[in-house]
């Protein structure tokens, strides 16, 4: 027979998202009981490897799929064995219709620098440099912040102030909108769109001055005080296994299939599990959850405003790397970093408003990943000695908006077909020659929409951060008085805590959300 479940707990964990075992672990680790719900037959949430090709023996990240924003003072604190490789290549972008393309090569600056001329951006190497020496110093001066109590906006201009340009880093980059930056500061539409996409990915500007793109652009460029994002060993998997492993160590109880139907004052949490309905009192409430699911589980009103991410995530595993239009770039270096196609500056402006007009953008901007280049452990044994290889093609600028009441089936397949004919605009040869097939004889492709990441992951809108990012710090006239407020997990409510993507510095695979809620509740149940 199933344990019985316990009818209290110091502490509940709403939802086991990598988050919410990161809070889990560090509240356990300090002798609290906890107990998480999580609503599938799984932890992880977006942070998860799965056999996604029936017959094929090999893990994907299936939906997150780098590590950037993770802390080593996190995985120091946990014992998390997280191993991470970094990618000697930080991107290569085809110039369209042509056959070159730009390169940035992160150990030889030489030939980044002979890739800028070749496309014609010489006036512009000096500029990237410079324009990313600046966000090192961004990088070096806030990441180490994100697992401190908030800082206020004044005392972020002092520290920048003590590395000698504070004034100046501050004005350019957050006082500045990003797309007039970055159009100011660069002169070449391919330049400019590899600056771009980091201020893109998942989100969707309203106008031209969203505060939302420049908090996405901070977040890619902080990451681990040097904003590389590297590759996690074994996939999404073992990151959120490692966290899984050290909850349950550390005495946490995890119980899965358990759907939460209310969170209410006393504090106590509701739950279906195994056929019955179950009551669970607690001191404290920690939602690794959306800040609008958590609300509607508390009887508090949802926001009036509209919540929607901006992607489309294709999977793709292949017999072989395909050939590229760009004979002096092999396939090993275009696909070893970030592999930018259809996304020049002028591309990504005019998809931009493809969409805001009410149209899926045509060519639809994408950028390409493959892991397996850099970690064949998610692959079978049968495979890990072939050239198989893993793709994770990533599209942006296609707002929620435009599927929400679409047919689910028939707007993957139709996004699904456009992602697929962005990447062979910038091949040599036909990609489903590349492609291996399952065990069915179906070709290895896996599409997700923002449907899909709305219905499977409880994401609002399909939105992979919860909601739009706000700068990691608050305005001097911020009030932060409750634990909750000074971590940034404050969700309105005294005894829950916002743990997920939806609390201050969420967003990403980090369990940053997750420590500063455990810090919060550590201050509260002492």
């Amino acid at each position: 027979m199933p344990e019985p479940l316990p009818s209290s707990a110091d502490v509940v964990v709403v939802g086991g998202g990598h988050n919410g075992l990161a809070a889990a672990a560090y509240l356990a680790q300090a002798g609290y009981d906890v107990v998480v719900l999580e609503r599938g037959s799984v932890v992880g949430g977006a942070a998860i490897s799965a056999q996604a090709f029936d017959g094929v023996d090999a893990q994907l990240s299936r939906y997150s799929y780098l590590v950037s924003l993770m802390p080593e003072r996190i995985r120091s604190d946990l014992a998390l064995p997280i191993q991470l490789i970094r990618r000697r290549y930080s991107s290569y972008t085809p110039v369209p219709g042509e056959t070159t393309g730009l390169l940035i090569d992160a150990e030889d600056a030489q030939r980044t620098k002979a890739s800028f001329d070749e496309i014609g951006a010489s006036s512009d190497y000096d500029r990237w440099v410079e324009f990313y020496r600046d966000t090192e110093i961004l990088a070096q001066t806030l990441f180490p912040t994100m697992t401190d109590p908030l800082l206020r906006e004044s005392e972020v201009k002092s520290l920048l102030e003590t590395r000698g340009p504070g004034r100046r880093l501050w004005e350019r980059f957050f006082d500045t909108p990003i797309r007039r930056l970055v159009h100011e500061t660069f002169e070449h539409d391919i330049v400019r769109g590899v600056v771009l996409t980091d201020a893109l990915i998942g989100t969707f500007p309203d106008s031209d001055d969203d505060a939302s793109l420049g908090a996405c652009f901070l977040y890619h460029v902080i990451g681990g005080g040097t904003g590389d994002w590297d590759v996690p060993v074994g996939g999404m998997g073992a990151v959120s296994g490692s966290l899984e492993r050290a909850a349950r160590n550390a005495g946490a109880k995890i119980v899965t299939d358990a759907v939460v139907s209310a969170i209410t004052d006393e504090p106590a949490v509701e739950f279906d599990h195994g056929g019955s309905s179950h009551r669970m009192a607690s001191r404290l409430v920690v939602s690794g959850i959306s800040r609008d699911d958590t609300w509607r589980l508390a009887g508090v009103a949802p926001r009036a405003s509209t919540i929607e991410g901006a992607q489309v995530k294709v999977n793709l595993l292949l017999a072989r790397l395909p050939r590229l239009n760009n004979p002096d770039v092999s396939a090993e270096e275009a696909f070893g970093g970030t592999f930018h196609i259809n996304e020049s500056g002028s591309q990504l402006d005019e998809t931009i408003a493809q969409a805001q007009a009410g149209e899926i953008p045509e060519p639809i901007p994408c950028e390409v990943y493959c892991h397996s280049l850099s970690d064949r452990s998610i692959l079978g044994e049968g495979l890990r000695e072939s050239t198989a290889q893993t793709l994770t093609v990533f599209a942006l600028n296609v707002p929620h908006r435009l599927i929400a009441e679409s047919d689910p089936d028939s707007i993957r397949e139709e996004l699904q077909e456009r992602v697929l004919r962005s990447l062979q605009s910038v091949l040599a040869e036909p990609l489903e020659d590349c492609l291996l097939r399952d065990a069915n004889g179906q070709l290895c492709i896996e599409t997700k929409t923002t449907l899909d990441l709305e219905k499977t992951l409880g994401l609002p809108g399909g939105n992979i951060f919860h909601e739009p990012l706000g700068w990691p710090f608050v305005p001097d006239s911020a009030p932060l008085d409750s634990p909750a407020e000074r971590w940034g997990v404050d969700s309105g409510s005294a005894h829950i805590l916002l743990a997920g993507s939806s609390a201050r510095r969420g967003g990403g695979v980090s369990a940053i959300g997750g420590h500063n809620a455990a810090m919060a509740a550590l201050e509260l149940l002492a």
